[in-house]
């Protein structure tokens, strides 16, 4: 029997409307939360809950506090990408389930007067929105000239061209459900996509749309997303929503080992992309292809730290997925281990892969793409330093001309002389200047 001493969560958003990406590039469009989206989530949070927080489950986290949440043991970040708030809408709604309101969460004034937090005694967890221009590990893939070379590669591939001439019964049969959407295999995602959101939301297309057709559709675009999203080598561009997530993994799970530090529960809410990634890193993929897709609304991947037994005292790593409300989660075994995985190991295995900085980021997304691509970023570079300079000369023109105008008036103030029995009247004593007569 293994205890846990911290878990940390990777959650997908729930249910949205539409959500287009750009086939080549992955820019993407606007989208917006969904009530459905809000109670998957908040299922989501009540059944991890129930599963780390509850002292009846075999994974209970026994030092941790459950009734109040003590922020100093629970650390939460969402992507704040190209999805917009729908992901930080997942992440509010997983939290209310997490951590339920409460008549505990409340305050005794100096005069005795005691208020409970709104909502029954709502509880606030810090959320830390990771945003692409500054934190490149929950969305690497977008502005990345090396992944879209890689997008470009998996298009040109015989194995994508084969299936996309397999898939031409399917696309043709879809056309009239799509309304002018480019209905071809580098276009699996949005079909999916649009096809799967509108069965949701709209009865009038629900009625319409033939009995088949989703599951195929969902069928291509697994097929679409796990070759853009996976590579044959585990340092291959195709794992970059794996690398770089890979850091926050690493760091964490090490946190939770340490005695010293509080952190035993870390939740990031994210979006399907790097699943994929890691479901190939971690060669889960190889005795469970079933993962080689995109994961449901409200999916969950944990990585649970356990002590081993005496008189070891080992730490190891247990993987549990839970694909969707629907499902349950199941444990899955990384590196081909047929148990759970030594923590030393793990990290040893996996953390050259790791991409921790922008900096790194950069030069992956750099690298074979020759000096044209460095010379674009070696023109930014110095593009921005000259910037900087003429920013800062303009500031010190600005505060040498303020001084100026100061003395000047001060100047004409002493050059004005008032008579004593005549205060109507001033006598200059000396001719202004033109700076002088400039309006102040």
């Amino acid at each position: 029997m293994t205890d846990v001493l911290g878990v940390l969560v990777i959650a997908r958003n729930g249910d949205r409307t539409e959500f287009y990406q750009d086939p080549n590039t992955y820019e993407n469009s606007y989208t917006e939360s969904t009530a459905l989206g809000a109670a998957e989530s908040h299922q989501l949070g009540s059944f991890l809950r129930s599963t780390y927080m509850s002292s009846r489950s075999p994974s209970y986290i026994a030092d941790m506090k459950t009734d109040l949440v003590d922020t100093h043991e629970v650390q939460v970040k969402a992507k704040a990408g190209g999805e917009g708030p729908v992901i930080f809408d997942s992440a509010i709604a997983t939290l209310q389930g997490l951590f339920p309101p409460n008549p505990a969460n409340k305050i005794v004034l100096a005069n005795e007067t005691t208020v409970v937090a709104p909502l029954g005694g709502y509880q606030y967890v810090p959320i830390e929105t990771v945003e692409p221009a500054n934190d490149r590990s929950l969305e690497p893939w977008t502005d990345c000239p090396a992944f879209e070379q890689h997008i470009a590669d998996v298009y040109s591939s015989s194995e994508f061209k084969a299936t996309a001439k397999a898939a031409g019964p399917f696309f043709g049969a879809v056309r009239d459900y799509v309304f002018g959407r480019p209905t071809v295999l580098e276009n699996a995602w949005n079909i999916f996509d649009y096809v799967s959101t509108e069965l949701s939301h709209n009865k009038t297309y629900a009625h319409r749309l033939p009995p088949t057709l989703l599951e195929q559709a969902r069928g291509f675009a697994n097929y679409h997303e796990n070759a853009v999203f996976s590579d044959k080598d585990i340092a291959g561009i195709g794992n970059l929503a794996g690398r770089t997530i890979l850091h926050t993994i690493l760091s964490s799970l090490t946190r939770i080992a340490f005695n010293g530090d509080p952190l035993q529960f870390l939740l990031i809410e994210t979006s399907y992309h790097p699943f994929i990634s890691l479901f190939h890193m971690l060669e889960m993929v190889k005795e469970n292809p079933e993962l080689a897709g995109i994961p449901n609304y409200a999916s969950a991947l944990a990585f649970e730290l356990r002590r081993g037994p005496a008189p070891e005292d080992r730490d190891f790593i247990r993987i549990k997925f839970k694909n969707g409300t629907s499902d349950s989660f199941q444990t899955y075994h990384a590196f081909g281990h047929k148990s759970d995985i030594a923590a030393t190991e793990f990290i040893y295995r996996i953390e050259n892969y790791a991409i921790g900085s922008q900096k790194q980021w950069a030069a992956v997304c750099s690298s074979g793409l020759g000096e044209d691509w460095a010379h674009i970023g070696s023109q930014n570079a110095i593009s921005s330093t000259i910037f900087a300079v003429l920013a800062a000369v303009f500031l010190l023109g600005m505060f040498i001309l303020s001084k100026f105008i100061k003395s000047s008036r001060a100047k004409a103030r002493s050059n004005r002389i008032r008579l004593a029995d005549d205060e109507n009247v001033v006598v200059q004593t000396a001719p202004m200047s033109e700076k002088q007569r400039l309006p102040l």
